[in-house]
């Protein structure tokens, strides 16, 4: 049976890694911090990232990579978009050159602009890879509930290959070989949530959420097309399907930090969410395209703190009127 590693011990790494061990695969996941990887061996539990969620108890955790990694084929990269060139480039020695590696973190890089799927090539080449992505909560995985998402690599053939790997009774992998439709998907859906998070903190009703998710949806579409995404793609489970769930609940960190930034709250100490690095990079994108991203430019510009909430909803509202398909 295959053996998988999973790096990164906070909420998403440890659902992936109780999803494997309860399908009975060996799992190790390997964590920096000390007392999470206790509290996994020793209660069966992640009091900081999944609290309430029992692990199983064949579930093992380290802070060795090496130990970790050891005769893993499969090794899932569960870390941030902006810390990945670290973290692959120090284990690269220790990843093993037959298992499949597999990103599932979503974003793009702040300062390069470049996708995950190529600084993970450059940090730790010569391994096969995929990425994993689509509509999925923590929480929801770590229990067993149904969940389908996406799996992308080069080829259909590897693709094929990684969703049988990471295929379960309960986690559904769609294959595709739109690496860069499925990657481009994730990380813009993440921007627009916190928009949609900021109507929803603002109480501005349905009526303005449901317009904030459609025109959102079109922004991602025009750019992650003009990024090299496909269509279909961009309206599946990476595109549209992660974007209706982020935007739906405050179990998305995304959606969450929106809200507060919506109700004016203190942001000191709140989690900071992927859509946080990587608005200004895809507002950036937008213009160096031609893509025509109001929503995407208008999170960008309150993050920077170049305009506030009030004036960020009159200016997506004074825009001048449009054609629905222009």
């Amino acid at each position: 049976m295959s053996a998988v590693a999973v790096v990164g011990g906070g909420a998403w790494g440890t659902a992936l890694a109780s999803l494997y061990a309860r399908a009975g695969r060996p799992t190790v996941l390997y964590a920096r911090d000390g007392a999470t990887v206790k509290a996994v061996n020793e209660a069966c539990e992640n009091p900081r990232y999944l609290p309430g969620i029992a692990l199983p108890e064949t579930l093992r955790a380290t802070n060795d990579p090496a130990e970790a990694l050891a005769g893993a084929d499969t090794v899932l990269f569960v870390v941030p978009a902006q810390t990945l060139r670290s973290v692959a480039g120090a284990l690269a020695p220790l990843v093993p050159r037959q298992a499949l590696s597999v990103l599932c973190a979503k974003g793009i890089d702040a300062s390069s602009g470049r996708f995950p799927s190529e600084i993970f090539a450059e940090a730790c080449p010569g391994r096969a890879l995929a990425v994993l992505s689509g509509p999925s909560f923590a929480a929801d995985v770590a229990a067993g509930l149904p969940t389908a998402v996406t799996v992308a690599a080069s080829s259909l053939a590897l693709a094929d290959a990684a969703a049988q790997a990471l295929s379960t009774a309960s986690f559904r992998p769609y294959a595709s070989d739109d690496l860069r439709g499925v990657e481009a998907g994730g990380a813009l859906k993440n921007v627009l949530a916190l928009a949609a998070g900021a109507v929803a903190g603002r109480r501005l009703g349905a009526s303005a959420q449901a317009a904030i998710v459609t025109r959102g949806f079109v922004e991602l579409r025009r750019l992650g097309a003009a990024l090299g995404g496909r269509a279909e793609t961009l309206m599946g489970l990476s595109g549209l399907g992660d974007l209706v769930l982020t935007c739906s609940s405050p179990q998305s960190r995304n959606f969450a930090y929106g809200m507060a930034l919506g109700r004016g709250d203190d942001l000191a100490g709140l989690k900071l969410a992927e859509g946080v690095h990587t608005a200004g990079i895809a507002a950036r994108l937008a213009a160096e395209h031609g893509i025509e991203a109001p929503i995407v430019g208008t999170v960008a510009a309150l993050l920077a703190g170049r305009i506030d909430v009030e004036a960020a909803i009159r200016d997506l509202l004074a825009r001048p009127l449009r054609r629905e398909a222009e």
